[in-house]
């Protein structure tokens, strides 16, 4: 179904291309005065003419909606009835050029609710007096024991009674690792079991269960977002009024009617409806030229409103996978310890044959696969780490729990120095060769290199930078403090970004949202404008979004900043003058010196004036 309506909304857009060149070819034959069996002018009035003066009555019947079009449908009539139709095919062309473009502009329908209820569980394993069986989901009651595989979707919120694993949280919380979980650990519905097998009990299920809150969040984010009025519809009821009592005054003291609709047609706001869909579609092409997906016609209004620019960290200010940041060595005391590029090079060979995103940066920062000996032995411990034969040496690579186990554990200074790394949100294994404890492994989400020019000049743009993330306490200040951003909020979930976006547009302060990953899809929505990163993005943040970043080069942010401001002077600038000429033309009109068509002409000049004016924004960039 959904595929038939874009065919016919993209059918419509070409119909109306054609009937736009079938118009103009039909007024130039009216200027060659090509005989013709009727004026040329009337295929214009009907292709163009006709559907604005039906659109203006259904409006004014049904909900009695004054907008641009009941003025030009009043201009219509009034030049066709003293037979002016060549005026009247001129306007029609002009405002529906102006409404082409504005259709142009408008977003596409979006399918980001669809994808977040395809991430939905499907089935779930019930253990029932001992039996494992497979139910739909939706079949999941509250205290029902449910048994998760690795690579499986957890089916519903629960606690888990049995086992250890790692689980992907990345759609809930944005983390850019697995977190670890054991006996008592709570897991979310929509997360993906990485590892090992477990067993749970579900708590809240069906609507109460986290992957639909989502959905609800999405939804109700979307439906308050507020649309931006055109500009001819805001001014609409004004115009109307003025250009009608204008024109009834000049008919009733010169007892012209050739002035009156001089008047109407000079009036008609032709300028006003191409002002702002001109600057819009030139800075669309401007952004586009820049690596920006533009999806809705008038994010970048709204982007000109902004007070913050609120940003995700992972894989969006971060390159969203962890990298080795510290290798240590323990004292040896006499015994046979590794240095640290041999301890790397034994962690790498116990991690060789690791699925874990920890395991894999090991092996990345070893950076020669070929040279890495090949474990003797593999084994992995869920929800611990490691243990592996390697080069004739039994090692364990994990957390602490791994090495408590094995009596392995590291002293008081060894376990101090990790914590100044964890302080700074990184992550540590630990390593223990042969039965000792041998040495430990940082590891964090690395910054972008253009992170920090990024928010230095977003905050020269006048706008102030916001970090909120999934991550603890320690990552968030470590990052902010890295960007000299002060605005910080951590351990956010999906509603706390929605809560905190959502207090800041009450207090009048638009807000920009820029992320990447599923968990903040319904800030996106919630937001003034919502800016995905299109590349490392989820396909479901991008659906949600105003805007997508295609190549994911966040330095280019304060240029799309820079430019929503420069378009909403354009558009400020195209009204101005259009407007003052339509007033002198008025005034000539009053006088007698225009004629219902050399008035359409004057009228026009201003609309040209706005399509070239707009066309310079293509090509824009702030020098310096």
């Amino acid at each position: 179904m959904k595929k038939v309506e874009e065919i016919l909304e993209w059918g419509g857009v070409k119909r109306d291309i054609l009937f736009l060149i079938l118009s103009g070819a039909a007024l130039l034959a009216s200027i060659l005065k090509i005989r013709l069996p009727f004026d040329p002018a009337w295929i214009a009035i009907v292709l163009c003419g006709l559907p604005i003066i039906l659109e203006a009555a259904a409006g004014l019947i049904t909900a009695f909606d004054i907008k641009a079009d009941v003025l030009v449908s009043i201009a219509l009539i009034a030049s066709v009835v003293i037979g002016e139709e060549f005026a009247a095919g001129e306007v029609a062309l002009i405002m529906q050029l102006g409404a082409l473009l504005e259709e142009l502009t408008v977003s596409r329908a979006r399918a980001g609710i669809e994808r977040l209820v395809h991430l939905t569980p499907r089935t779930a394993r019930r253990i029932k007096n001992g039996e494992e069986e497979m139910i739909g989901a939706d079949q999941v009651q509250a205290g029902d024991v449910l048994r998760v595989l690795p690579g499986e979707m957890i089916p519903a919120d629960g606690v888990i009674l049995h086992g250890q694993t790692s689980v992907d949280q990345a759609v809930m919380t944005g983390e850019s690792l697995p977190v670890d979980k054991g006996e008592g650990d709570p897991v979310s519905s929509g997360t993906v079991n990485q590892f090992g097998s477990f067993d749970m009990r579900a708590e809240k299920v069906g609507e109460d269960s986290s992957i639909q809150r989502m959905i609800r969040l999405v939804q109700s984010a979307d439906a308050g977002k507020a649309r931006i009025v055109s500009m001819a519809d805001r001014w609409a009821t004004w115009i109307v009024v003025t250009a009608l009592t204008a024109a009834v005054l000049t008919w009733m003291i010169t007892g012209e009617a050739i002035r009156a609709v001089t008047i109407l047609v000079v009036f008609c706001p032709c300028a006003l409806v191409l002002a702002t869909p001109t600057a819009i579609m030139a800075a669309i092409g401007n952004a586009a030229g820049q690596g920006f997906l533009i999806r809705e016609g008038d994010a970048l209004e709204r982007l000109a409103q902004v007070n913050y620019v609120c940003f995700d960290k992972t894989g969006t200010l971060t390159c969203g996978r962890p990298e080795v940041t510290a290798v240590h060595c323990f004292a040896g005391e006499g015994q046979d310890v590794p240095g640290e590029k041999e301890l790397l090079a034994l962690a790498a060979g116990a991690e060789l044959r690791s699925e874990h995103p920890l395991g894999k940066a090991v092996v990345r920062a070893w950076g020669e696969e070929d040279r890495i000996p090949e474990p003797e032995e593999f084994r992995m411990i869920p929800g611990r780490g490691v243990e592996a034969l390697v080069a004739g040496r039994r090692i364990l690579a994990g957390n602490m729990d791994l090495l408590k186990e094995r009596g392995t554990e590291p002293g008081r200074r060894e376990q101090e120095t990790a914590g100044k790394h964890m302080k700074e949100g990184c992550t540590v294994i630990w390593l223990a060769v042969d039965g000792r404890p041998a040495g430990m492994i940082a590891l964090a989400d690395t910054l972008r290199e253009s992170a920090a020019r990024t928010i230095r000049e977003v905050k020269e743009a006048g706008v102030t930078p916001v970090l909120l993330t999934g991550d603890g306490e320690n990552a968030a200040r470590h990052i902010g403090k890295q960007l000299a951003v002060d605005e910080i909020r951590w351990s956010c979930l999906p509603e706390d970004k929605m809560e905190w976006i959502g207090a800041a547009q009450k207090e009048g302060r638009g807000v920009c949202m820029i992320g990447d990953g599923v968990n903040d899809a319904p800030a996106l929505k919630k937001a003034l404008v919502g800016i995905a990163m299109g590349g490392v993005g989820s396909d479901i943040a991008v659906d949600a979004a105003d805007m997508a970043l295609v190549d994911d080069d966040i330095r280019k942010l304060p240029h799309l900043l820079r430019l929503s401001g420069r378009m909403m002077t354009v558009i400020r600038r195209n009204l101005i003058f259009s407007m003052t000429l339509n007033f002198i033309a008025i005034g000539l009109a009053v006088t007698g010196a225009l004629n219902p068509v050399a008035g359409a002409l004057v009228h026009n000049a201003g609309s040209v004036f706005v399509i070239v004016n707009s066309a310079f924004l293509l090509k824009w960039k702030q020098s310096g």
